[in-house]
């Protein structure tokens, strides 16, 4: 069984959010997506400080997946330069990690 991923990413709405993660999860990228809240983003972008509403998601992934889950999310994504970040999850109960590594073929 292989260890467990957390990808973050922002997005600019629901529609390319929902998008993005049925198809990772279709492709077995992720075993699940959590598109949360809409938040503000304050980030200067072409010199200008831009103020912006985003909807974060949360995608759940083996680590032998995390790569390709971000290429994947990299290339459908309406951004230019979108945020997309990756860190380790260091504990998780024994049957999710499983569930995780069975969803996404790690």
């Amino acid at each position: 069984m292989s260890s467990i991923d957390i990808v973050y990413a922002l997005f600019p709405d629901a529609e390319s959010a929902t998008r993005v993660a049925r198809q990772c999860v279709r492709d077995g990228l992720a075993a699940c997506a959590n598109l949360l809240s809409p938040c503000t983003s304050i980030y200067e972008w072409e010199g200008d400080i831009t103020e912006s509403a985003e909807l974060p998601v949360i995608f759940k992934t083996s680590s032998a997946r995390v790569d390709a889950l971000m290429d994947q999310i990299e290339t459908m994504h309406p951004y230019e330069v979108p945020a997309i970040l990756s860190w380790p999850v260091v504990r998780a109960p024994h049957d999710f990690a499983k569930w995780i590594d069975s969803m996404t073929h790690g």
